[in-house]
């Protein structure tokens, strides 16, 4: 029987805290709805609704209750203000691997915030929950998620055709991948 996770609070650089979801992100949760990329690659609704909030951050805390992954909330340290997610998924962990993704809504990014929240999952995952190989896909357009991964040291390991469902679509991604030696 898979054990149910608790979500625990991360520093992720001197900025942004990594935190479990609360019902007062529902205007975090708005805001992605309204991104035209976010919901098509996320469970987050495309046509925001408080209900539908509601039921995208309860599917959130299922993640954890399940013991299918951490799902993080990103926050700036200084205020508290939800500006994104990063989350670690552990359908592969029996195997010594995880998966990891991420999104932050329109204002938050440019700035580095998806790279220093990722440092502290990716940090966490090896030296606390012992994962050998973490992993994450990335469209090869989103240019900026490109250099995120590889400012964090992921390296690309090629191209998975037609790789994923998207919308409409199937979709080209890249792989990319770090092991725990990566890290310096």
């Amino acid at each position: 029987m898979v054990q149910p996770l608790e979500v625990p609070r991360l520093a992720a650089g001197d900025r942004f805290l990594l935190r479990p979801w609360e019902l007062g992100d529902l205007p975090l949760v708005r805001e992605a709805s309204s991104d035209d990329y976010i919901p098509l690659i996320t469970t987050v609704p495309a046509t925001y609704s408080q209900e539908s909030g509601e039921a995208f951050i309860r599917r959130q805390w299922e993640r954890a209750s399940t013991g299918s992954g951490y799902p993080f909330v990103i926050a700036r340290t200084e205020d508290g203000r939800p500006l994104g997610m990063v989350g670690l998924w552990l359908k592969d962990r029996g195997e010594g691997r995880a998966s990891l993704g991420y999104w932050l809504a329109g204002p938050a990014r440019g700035q580095g915030v998806a790279a220093e929240a990722l440092s502290g999952v990716v940090r966490w995952a090896f030296d606390d929950l012992r994962i050998h190989r973490l992993q994450l896909y990335v469209e090869p357009w989103n240019t900026a998620s490109v250099r995120t991964a590889e400012r964090v040291g992921f390296r690309r390991e090629g191209l998975l055709r037609s790789w994923q469902q998207l919308g409409e679509e199937r979709r080209d991604m890249f792989m990319y991948s770090m092991l725990g030696a990566d890290l310096s």
